[in-house]
């Protein structure tokens, strides 16, 4: 089994809350990952129909039959125990009575937030990071743009072989083909998922609507324009993206302000958190395809913004990161808000530096309070090091 950086995380809550939310994706581990950090808890899963059944009829009567710690997965199938799980951890006052999992991040919240508030512990398991790969620990958000890497590089490793197989774990414990694979699992999120989510009637339009948002993929969201080119009003749009949000299939990244208001109202850009996925909606085919693709830019930058939201989520916190543009269309890839310090990151799939790469970094560096910020840019190269100031990574030295 491939360890997993949320482990940890998940221990220390379960001695602080008597319950722990794990939601994610679905196949992205959660399962395994709560039963062997766990393997004395009881375990039951409400996909089972008998299980399902017993947990609607009686709420009380099954929560009663565990008499010590229980996981209970995909608990969203049956939203009424949330408040009979209140009632048991109030009276038992035990921390990691329950560990629960589910694949539908909205849902969950709302019943955490009605009933649980204070009581439970939310942690997010994404798919493998390249560092959960390669078994390592992550290379910390702060030290980006300060100092170089010491690990070394492996000169077996294939960017464009990484970026198209992606981190679904099914696909590395089982050695299976991406595409293949991800066929199946996009058919089954459309037919199943979303149809039990919000009833979208027209399975047909909301796949053509998914595609579409691969194909905006590190742009700036038009909702407007992504509404007429499916064929569907602004509101369905709007309503469609939150599914594909809430099934943590998307990500939106905020455009950076120091006024606060404005990081809410401003247009964000859309991203993937996985860019297996990713090249299966742009229907490219194979490692060789991506390289010449149009897209190749947009889904390196997809991997390496993915990869900072994975290190950050699996360390149980929600990722300060953002993007940056001016009026006059100048940009960052990626900010890193680390409080009282900015770090700027330009992404960059080439494999051979040039100039204009440093452009935008440069801009940055000359604005007020600039110039001393810790400053990077990340590329499709192999070698890292210091240039003008900038710490230059190679994609492998990225996190």
């Amino acid at each position: 089994m491939i360890a997993r950086h949320l482990t940890r995380v998940l221990g220390k809550s379960a001695q602080e809350y008597p319950v722990v939310s794990v939601t994610g994706p679905r196949q992205s581990g959660k399962t395994t990952l709560v039963r062997a950090a766990f393997p004395g808890h009881a375990y039951v899963s409400l996909e089972d129909p008998d299980e399902r059944s017993f947990a609607l009829e009686d709420p009380r009567g099954f929560l009663d039959r565990f008499a010590g710690p229980a996981i209970l997965d995909e608990i969203q199938r049956v939203p009424d125990l949330f408040s009979y799980l209140q009632t048991t951890v109030d009276e038992t006052g035990d921390m990691g009575r329950f560990i629960i999992t589910g694949s539908q991040n909205f849902l969950l919240l709302h019943q955490i937030s009605q009933t649980l508030a204070g009581r439970c512990a939310v942690l997010q398991l994404l798919p493998f990071s390249r560092a959960e790969l390669e078994g390592r620990r992550p290379t910390s958000l702060d030290r980006i743009g300060t100092s170089l890497p010491r690990r070394r590089i492996d000169g077996e490793a294939d960017l464009f072989r990484t970026v198209f197989t992606g981190g679904y774990p099914p696909i590395h414990d089982r050695g299976l083909d991406p595409r293949d694979w991800l066929a199946n699992y996009t058919r089954t999120y459309l037919e199943r998922d979303v149809r039990d989510l919000l009833n979208v009637g027209d399975a047909e339009a909301f796949s053509r609507f998914v595609r579409l948002c691969a194909g905006r993929c590190g742009h700036l969201l038009n909702l407007s324009g992504l509404a007429g080119d499916a064929g569907i009003s602004h509101a369905t749009a709007w309503r469609w993206l939150s599914i594909l949000e809430a099934g943590y299939l998307v990500i939106l990244l905020r455009p950076h302000h120091r006024n606060f208001n404005k990081r809410l109202i401003k247009a964000p850009k859309l991203y993937f958190l996985d860019t297996g996925l990713l090249c299966y909606l742009l229907r490219i085919r194979d490692p060789d395809d991506l390289r010449q693709h149009a897209a190749r830019g947009a889904v390196f930058e997809t991997w390496v913004i993915s990869e900072a939201v994975k290190t950050c989520r699996h360390r149980g916190v929600e990722p300060d990161l953002f993007f940056w543009r001016d009026s006059t269309g100048r940009e960052i890839d990626l900010i890193i808000d680390r409080g009282g310090t900015l770090a700027p990151v330009e992404i960059k799939s080439g494999q051979t530096i040039s100039e204009d790469f440093f452009r935008g970094l440069r801009f940055w560096r000359g604005l007020p309070g600039q110039a001393q910020c810790p400053a990077a840019l990340v590329y499709g190269g192999a070698d890292s090091y210091r240039r003008g100031g900038v710490t230059v990574l190679s994609w492998q030295h990225w996190l």
